[in-house]
């Protein structure tokens, strides 16, 4: 492995955005200066990504989980991946489900949604969890165990369940909390039915316990609901290895992205993220500069430019993304004379503008390194891409395109193995002569 060139994947989480009348109609990466993202551009090859098709909104974990080429009927839900990456203790048949407290009104029977994941002192986030950690219900327990702030998972147990049930949380603040019911297509399942049995008893008994709890007392608007979206359970995957035939390692600094990469069999460091966008991603890349002997693609993550999105803020998303320029520059030094193949790229839009959590905008694409195409984009942003040789790149795309820059895609049509793996070599047996 040490003599084979390696990939740096360098993900910058929700980078692509919308024209945003603050910053004269640009997107804030075209607004911001980006001096060695755009060398970069014009040295290699650019084009665009989605992780699964453009206008598609996806969630942070799905589209890793489409990027490293998984299709979407093998996703595991998004609570699996949280319970993975935080790891906690669960079961193999147990469901899990994100969680978060939130500031409900009651109203007419139902509970409308005032406030997601209120920013609680932590004296009164542990009472409350604590209310509410642990409830039998009829088809089986319950149990919620806190990650961080006012948010958690919620473990179901007991018989036959199924993850195939809608959410709870209805996203947006004016809006009732919804029934638990089973997907289109499971409305007979008994697991499923089961499931929404048991999430529903949790659900209303939370709902009392929080309402009647000592420190709502005084409360002019009181925590007094759970609310739960993207059921999962343990899937049966290849590992990311086995299917492309890469070593893989992520360093990011949330336990999400090591939930993503445990699940793909891959190997992942999770690290505090420093406040200094720049200093985060030199630091990350300094890592992987360490590393690169042990695996065959390294995930280097940064956070910064989604939250700034999440903020609504364009001011402060721009600036984020100059900040990651300049530690870009000096995360390669520590690169410097070794054979890589550079990939820099979002896993998902999110606007700076606008209702939706992500948008669908594809992402801009950047690759670099021996034998990749010089092509006619000159700069790193979401238009200029376009002018690249590379076009748009949908879901396993990229890791078809990242096998082919580091020489190990597979002539289409040999077979050296039962399984048609899209790399070579792959594990094979060696033809013993008869006696």
């Amino acid at each position: 492995m040490a003599d084979r060139r390696k990939c740096i994947l360098i993900l910058l989480d929700g980078l692509a955005d919308r024209s945003q009348a603050s910053l004269g109609g640009q997107t804030p990466l075209q607004a911001a200066a980006t001096p060695n993202l755009d060398r970069l551009a014009a040295q290699g090859a650019c084009g665009h990504f989605h992780a699964l098709a453009p206008g598609q909104a996806l969630s942070s974990e799905a589209a890793h989980f489409f990027m490293m080429g998984y299709a979407p009927e093998e996703f595991p839900g998004r609570g699996y991946l949280e319970a993975l990456g935080e790891e906690l203790a669960f079961g193999p048949d147990d469901i899990l489900l994100l969680a978060h407290l939130a500031r409900c009104l009651p109203q007419d029977g139902r509970l409308v949604l005032r406030e997601k994941k209120p920013p609680l002192p932590e004296e009164d986030a542990r009472e409350f969890f604590s209310a509410v950690h642990s409830h039998d219900g009829p088809e089986g327990t319950a149990h919620l165990e806190r990650t961080k702030g006012s948010s958690g998972v919620l473990i179901l147990s007991g018989g036959a369940l199924a993850a195939s049930i809608t959410d709870s949380d209805p996203m947006y603040p004016g809006l009732p909390l919804m029934e638990p019911l089973p997907w289109e297509g499971a409305e007979s399942d008994p697991a499923a039915l089961c499931s929404c049995r048991l999430l529903k008893s949790y659900l209303t008994w939370a709902h009392r316990r929080l309402a009647a709890h000592p420190r709502n007392a005084k409360a002019s608007e009181p925590v007094n609901a759970v609310i739960t979206q993207r059921a999962g359970r343990a899937p049966h995957l290849s590992t990311l290895e086995d299917r492309w035939g890469l070593g893989a390692l992520s360093i990011s600094s949330a336990p999400i992205y090591r939930g993503v990469f445990r699940a793909l069999g891959a190997q992942a460091m999770v690290i505090p993220e420093a406040a200094d966008p720049a200093q985060d991603l030199a630091a990350k890349l300094a890592l992987a500069a360490e590393r690169l002997e042990e695996f065959d693609l390294i995930h280097v993550h940064s956070k910064a430019p989604d939250e700034a999105g999440h903020a609504k803020d364009p001011q402060r998303k721009r600036e984020a993304i100059a900040a990651l320029d300049a530690g870009l520059a000096q995360g390669l030094e520590a690169l410097a004379g070794r054979d890589i193949l550079l990939v820099v790229t979002g896993d998902h839009a999110t606007a700076c503008s606008g209702d939706m959590v992500h948008s669908g905008e594809p992402s801009p694409l950047l690759l670099w390194g021996p034998g990749v195409w010089r092509d006619q984009a000159t700069a790193f942003s979401e238009t200029r891409c376009a002018q690249g040789a590379l076009g748009l790149l949908r879901g396993p795309e990229l890791m078809y395109t990242i096998l082919n820059g580091l020489d190990r895609g597979k002539l289409w049509g040999l077979r050296d193995n039962p399984r048609d793996l899209p790399y070579y070599p792959a594990a094979r047996r060696a033809l013993l002569l008869e006696k």
